[in-house]
């Protein structure tokens, strides 16, 4: 069974675009199959409410810099 696909234009940056390219050549898979990989994984996430790493680990820093003002409170 073929899968519909929808035609679209949008602009990215040159780098992001290498970026995409690349990831593609080194797999030997096609440009839209990663493309379309990465925003089903992006809408995945993004309904899961996954956070960012660079996210978690400024909360991760947060947590271990006020552990004790935490311990303090929680008496």
């Amino acid at each position: 069974m073929a899968v519909l696909r929808e035609k679209f234009s949008s602009q990215a940056s040159p780098e992001l675009l290498a970026a995409v390219r690349e990831i593609a050549r080194k797999e030997g898979r096609h440009f839209q199959a990663v493309l379309e990989e990465a925003m089903r994984e992006y809408i995945e996430n993004r309904a899961q409410g996954k956070l960012r790493a660079s996210v978690m680990a400024h909360f991760q820093a947060s947590v271990e810099k006020n552990r004790r003002l935490g311990e303090l409170l929680a008496k």
